[in-house]
């Protein structure tokens, strides 16, 4: 059997579009879940060339960065604070004007949203896609930075 180089690549690009159209996130996820997710569906979105498929995407997207919006407001789990706490606090690679995570969630909503409408120049919403891409993949690492002080 003969493959051809990429192949590979392309099944699986069209295997993470396919299972994130199709995902369904259950209402137990947490916040490292949510923010990975979100991450997930930048990632694949911002390589996305089907209109229809971009708008799906971005949909779901900013599904997914709504309900971590509501998780940045609740009380973590035990489990996750257990991951979180540190004996030192390490340097975030935040700046300190970004260091509360729903503005930053806030910011990925907007930006989404911007690109949904579809009325931006083309040059405009592919450099804010990039944006976007970058902010959710901070926002992901930020949320499981260990910042809980141990006693």
């Amino acid at each position: 059997m003969v493959t051809t180089p990429g192949f590979s690549y392309v099944r699986a690009e069209e295997s993470a579009v396919h299972h994130l159209l199709h995902l369904q996130l259950p209402d137990s996820a947490d916040l490292f879940e949510l923010a990975d997710t979100c991450a997930a569906y930048v990632s694949v979105l911002v390589e996305t060339d089907d209109a229809v498929t971009f708008a799906t995407l971005c949909k779901q997207m900013l599904a997914a960065l709504k309900r971590l919006r509501e998780s940045c407001d609740a009380e973590l789990p035990s489990y996750l604070v257990e991951q979180l706490i540190a004996g030192e606090k390490i340097a975030s690679y935040v700046p300190d004007c970004w260091q509360d995570t729903g503005l930053q969630v806030d910011y990925a909503v907007a930006l989404t949203l911007a690109v949904m409408d579809g009325t931006l120049p083309v040059s405009v919403a592919k450099e804010l896609i990039g944006l976007l891409h970058d902010m959710v993949w901070l926002l992901a690492e930020f949320v499981k930075e260990p910042y809980i002080q141990a006693h």
